[in-house]
């Protein structure tokens, strides 16, 4: 059983009239108790990146705040069971991270594996899901913002890109977006970059954007940019400004 104390997710704004969701698959490092973080020697590594996206939960709570737009957040950490791959993947719960090596999750039998999907990441995408029926039942076509944040440095390339825009098919949102970042000239603006949408695919998107035909995008902000409170405001604004300029969103601006 799940934590009662620590839910699979959470949620602002579920009753809010516009049509975006702001989903956030690794907003949390929370690992319950009962799997000694996981077994992992140095606990001090969970606070890091391995374990969840620094900084993107301040942001897209600041950012769904500032919008009144609704967003989804999950309660657990991405070593315990990522909510962005595919349950049937071995990086859905990865035996090595970034060289840092997860005892608990080596020979994962099938009922273990089974219920850590049962306890967290089936009941956070089926909340997303009903989220997507209800504003789809109110006459509205979901537009669904996936948020994320990438370290500033991997294999030793320190990455320029202030904050980047992934998609695969659908640029009814990556276009009008990147082009609305790009204008102000002091952000490094990756298309695709630091990842591509196109391989692997994530889950959330695919599952949720791709395969109902909604308008979706992928948002990377880098670490180092939103791991403090004046960061994440600062980038909050920075987002609401954009989303309040694309048409298919249809929020005010904060």
């Amino acid at each position: 059983m799940s934590d009662p104390a620590a839910p699979p997710f959470y949620i602002l704004n579920a009753a809010s009239t516009s049509p975006l969701i702001l989903t956030v698959d690794h907003a949390s490092r929370y690992i319950p108790p009962e799997y000694d973080n996981l077994g992992v020697e140095d606990p001090s590594v969970l606070h890091r990146h391995i374990a969840w996206d620094i900084g993107i939960e301040d942001v897209t709570r600041r950012l769904a705040e500032r919008l009144g737009v609704t967003a989804i957040f999950a309660g657990f950490s991405r070593l315990l069971v990522d909510a962005n791959r595919y349950p049937e993947t071995a990086s859905c719960m990865p035996e090595v991270s970034d060289g840092v090596v997860i005892p608990a999750n080596r020979d994962i039998s099938v009922p273990e594996r089974e219920r850590r999907l049962a306890s967290w990441f089936y009941p956070y995408h089926s909340a997303l899901l009903k989220l997507i029926e209800e504003k789809e039942a109110a006459g509205t076509t979901p537009v669904l913002f996936s948020m994320h944040s990438f370290t500033p440095v991997m294999n030793d390339f320190e990455r320029p890109w202030h904050v980047g825009v992934l998609w695969d098919e659908d640029a009814r949102l990556a276009a009008p977006l990147l082009e609305i970042l790009r204008e102000n000239r002091t952000l490094v603006v990756g298309d695709n970059e630091p990842y591509s949408a196109r391989e692997p695919l994530g889950y959330t998107m695919n599952e949720h954007g791709t395969k109902r035909g909604l308008p979706h995008v992928a948002i990377e902000i880098r670490q180092d940019l939103i791991d403090t409170h004046q960061g994440a405001e600062r980038w909050a604004a920075i987002m609401a400004d954009a989303l309040h300029r694309l048409p298919l969103v249809g929020v005010e601006a904060g």
